[in-house]
């Protein structure tokens, strides 16, 4: 976006010719900081070029903040005090209070009557200075099709005028206007009154039936100047520094000194994008912590100890994680921006540690509570040592505290019974756990009713009927663990850790066998967390807390 300031007395006084006695002000903002854009609105500047060439003196102005529209306004005050003719057009935001209007300029913020300032051109102290040329002066209002009120005083569009004697005012569309403006407006001793109707506009004030306010084409044609050649060093190194400092100050300070630089779009762009991104210094002030992808996962952990879900602990900031900060910093009374500060990380991992101290204490309660569960049924069943106490307490407690004991005592009365029952027995047996099938063991008890082996046959019927049930489950499981992508340093912690907890996980290798499935079982009981004895997201994020908790400790 660029901003012109054009003036064809400049050019008459370099061609040693005086002739422009008429002034003219062209205002179009169509890009504003704050307030969203208006499609079209500095197309009323088209409009200069033909001003000029009918002897104006031409001030004109696109996306003006307050710094470059006083400028403006100043030097369009200065050549309005000898002119003979007047033309001022104005398009983009305008508000009122009913009496009063004003054109918004291009940085201005929500406006309120209170607070309106310099950050708004007065359309009735431009008429004012209009009223010198009474006859010949036209204000042209392009106006916003959008509407809004901001305050109770305060909405958008043209109040109530109060247009001096022999000022025309005519407002549109700003579309309408413009084109008004470039094709008639600029046209020699035309009745303009004519047009209004085939552009769709109102005329308003001084409005005669026939009104020929411009002059016929000066016989001197003004020399053009020489094109400056622009500093581009300067420029880019400016722009530079500009992008450097990537503020919205910055990118202003590079229009102000380059109003027609090669990198204009790019600024008024930059600009819109800081002016309207929410956020933006939190985001600025996350970025400058240089957060690794370790850290972040360490956060991600925090969060979901604290039962706020990541969808997922990865590193990676999305949407999850987002919308995770979000609600935390809702509950702990923090800005909702989703990013977060250095003090904001301490406390949630202060948070973090404290709730995985409490979990980890519960845990240890509930396991004391269950061992001691675990032990008196073991006194009552188990500790007899005969097959039915040892088969009763295994049918309860799987994965307790005597498992495998319980387990060692019945292979040894096994061993018992193979050495006391006949060899065709044996033989039977043998073929029937070596198929290791429902049907075998079905078929072995159909010839043995009464054999040494019942009760184990009848078990293993049992236990293959539940795998059986749960295979689904298991597969679900089995996959969940495997997408954890494990590393072999990652389970021996998880199996050191089983181990410190006393939840006897076998050999410390990496190597996930039935003692160290036994164990997460336990771990996941414990806990408290869904599980059949392979690792998920939930019991991993919880296992790895506790185990840094204790290292902390």
């Amino acid at each position: 976006m660029r901003r012109y300031l054009l003036t064809s007395a400049a050019l008459a006084v370099m061609a040693g010719v005086t002739w422009a006695d008429d002034a003219a002000l062209l205002l179009g903002n169509d890009s504003y900081e704050r307030l969203g854009s208006v499609a079209r609105a500095a197309d009323v500047l088209d409009a200069a070029n033909g001003l000029e060439a009918l002897g104006f003196s031409v001030t004109s102005l696109r996306n003006g903040r307050v710094d470059t529209t006083a400028t403006s306004l100043a030097e369009f005050a200065a050549e309005t005090a000898e002119a003979d003719r007047i033309v001022v057009a104005l398009s983009g935001r305008f508000v009122s209070d009913g009496k009063r209007t004003w054109l918004l300029t291009a940085d201005a913020a929500e406006p309120s009557i209170l607070t309106l300032g310099s950050t708004a051109v007065s359309v009735d102290s431009l008429l004012a200075v209009m009223a010198g040329a009474a006859g010949e002066a036209i204000l042209l209002l392009g106006v916003d099709a959008e509407a809004a009120k901001f305050d109770p005083w305060i909405s958008t569009g043209i109040g109530d005028l109060s247009i001096p004697q022999g000022v025309t005012v005519v407002s549109g569309s700003v579309r309408d206007v413009a084109s008004f403006a470039d094709t008639v407006l600029t046209q020699p001793q035309e009745d303009i009154v004519p047009y209004f109707e085939d552009y769709g506009l109102t005329a308003t004030g001084y409005t005669p039936r026939s009104h020929v306010i411009m002059p016929m084409r000066p016989s001197v044609v003004p020399v053009p100047q020489t094109p400056q050649v622009s500093d581009t060093g300067a420029d880019d190194a400016l722009w530079e520094g500009a992008q450097a400092l990537d503020s919205a100050d910055a990118y202003r300070n590079y229009i102000r000194r380059f109003p027609n630089g090669k990198h204009i779009a790019d600024a008024e762009r930059l600009i819109n994008e800081i002016m309207t991104e929410p956020n933006r210094q939190d985001r600025l002030i996350e970025e400058a912590l240089g957060l690794s992808r370790d850290a972040r996962r360490e956060i991600q952990r925090d969060l979901s100890l604290l039962d706020y879900n990541t969808r997922g602990i990865d590193g990676i900031f999305g949407a999850g994680t987002r919308q995770a900060i979000t609600n935390w910093q809702q509950e702990n009374g923090y800005s909702q921006s989703s990013y977060l500060t250095q003090d904001q990380i301490a406390r949630l991992d202060a948070q973090a540690a404290r709730r995985s101290a409490e979990l980890e204490a519960e845990a240890e309660r509930r396991r004391r509570e269950a061992e001691l569960l675990d032990r008196t049924y073991w006194d009552e069943t188990g500790a007899v040592g005969d097959e039915p106490g040892l088969r009763a307490y295994l049918d309860r407690y799987p994965d307790g505290v005597f498992a495998e004991l319980a387990a060692d005592r019945l292979a040894t009365i096994q061993d018992g019974k193979r050495r006391a029952a006949e060899a065709a027995e044996t033989a039977a047996w043998d073929r029937a756990s070596g198929v290791d099938a429902v049907g075998a063991y079905q078929e072995y008890l159909s010839v043995y009713p009464e054999g040494e082996f019942v009760g184990e046959a009848q078990a293993r019927i049992a236990a293959l009927t539940e795998e059986q049930e749960i295979a689904p489950e298991l597969e679900a499981a089995q996959a969940a663990e495997a997408a954890l992508e494990l590393n072999a340093l990652t389970r021996r912690l998880v199996e050191l850790r089983l181990g410190q907890m006393g939840l006897s996980p076998g050999v410390i290798d990496g190597t996930f066998d039935d003692d160290t499935r036994r164990a997460i079982r336990r771990y996941q009981t414990n806990s408290e967390v869904d599980g059949i004895g392979y690792l998920n997201e939930a019991t991993l994020v919880r296992l790895l807390a506790d185990a840094v908790g204790n290292l902390g400790r």
